[in-house]
């Protein structure tokens, strides 16, 4: 197994799957402490990086397009400190990162994990019922139907229909944006035979947000939903009948023989990885249990 330690949070690594802990310490945003623990299969890694600094470094996952409805339903818009698929590193760690980032990208290439779209969620999204306050209104999400209640601040064309019940059946998108500069934020539904072009502050089915600490947990509502709709990309990859061809298509050639075993490959990449570990246990990188654990998870594999 796999560990780091920081004060942005933990991360775990068993081989099948990792357990993405956050910190308690005030620095982590309000959004990953709200979220909780995450747990991220392997199968749904696209990769993973390490970026080192001058003081801190950041481990970042790549998941696959399409298998995380929170990424779905924020289109990449997530800051870097709200983002719960990347970990703040101090300098003094960037040893135990360089090896973590290590042991998830050999499991990607052990177990031959793809890194194409996907057309059905691999992660969950947030538990329900959930209920946030911010800009405008409040939305309130059950599993069957979204609430939104307005407030004080609400534009009077929208706040005068009352509080906005959508059941999540009639629900055909969700998309939460962050303020930006002078530019609102808003989390909007998409309702069925409702399309609508109009501004976040006059739109029924819009919460509009100013950039205030409480506008990333409407992002929360946004991911709880879009993992109970219909995935986007269900049903693209399918293709209308062939036209059968006039002449039959030529043989295909016999596969040429692989020229060596891929355990082979697989068994050199583990020696030079323990290689690589003896090297940082001796130079006071990796400590004795550190060093007890990368190498029994090596072995292991062998």
């Amino acid at each position: 197994m796999a560990e780091i330690i920081q004060k942005d949070g933990t991360w775990e690594f068993d081989g099948d799957a990792l357990r993405l802990t956050p910190g308690r310490d005030k620095s982590v945003s309000l959004l990953r402490r709200t979220l909780g623990e995450l747990v991220v299969p392997l199968g749904s890694l696209a990769g993973v990086s390490f970026e080192q600094g001058r003081k801190a470094g950041r481990v970042r996952l790549r998941l696959r397009d399409g298998a995380d409805p929170m990424l779905l339903a924020t289109g990449g818009r997530l800051s870097e400190s709200h983002d719960p698929y990347q970990l703040a590193v101090e300098s003094d760690r960037y040893g135990v990162a360089e090896y973590f980032v290590a042991e998830v990208r050999n499991a990607l290439l052990l177990d031959q994990v793809p890194g194409d779209p996907v057309d059905t969620y691999l992660l969950p999204g947030p538990s329900v019922p959930l209920s946030f306050s911010a800009g405008d209104g409040t939305a309130s999400f059950d599993g069957e139907q979204v609430r939104i209640e307005w407030n004080w601040k609400t534009e009077e064309a929208k706040s005068a229909g009352g509080p906005r019940t959508i059941p999540l059946a009639e629900i055909t998108g969700v998309e939460w944006h962050p303020a930006v500069g002078l530019e609102n934020g808003y989390l909007r539904f998409t309702v069925r035979n409702a399309p609508t072009k109009t501004p976040p502050r006059y739109d029924p089915n819009c919460v509009d947000l100013w950039g205030f600490k409480r506008d990333p947990l409407m992002a929360l509502v946004a991911a709880a939903v879009q993992a109970r709709i219909p995935h986007p990309a269900a049903g693209a990859g399918t293709l209308a009948p062939a036209v059968e061809p006039a002449d039959p298509p030529p043989p295909l050639p016999a596969p040429a023989a692989p020229s060596a075993p891929a355990a082979e490959d697989d068994h050199d990449a583990l020696l030079r990885r323990l290689r690589e570990l003896g090297e940082l246990h001796r130079s006071g990188v990796l400590t004795d249990e550190e060093f007890t654990l990368a190498k029994q998870a090596v072995l292991k594999r062998m």
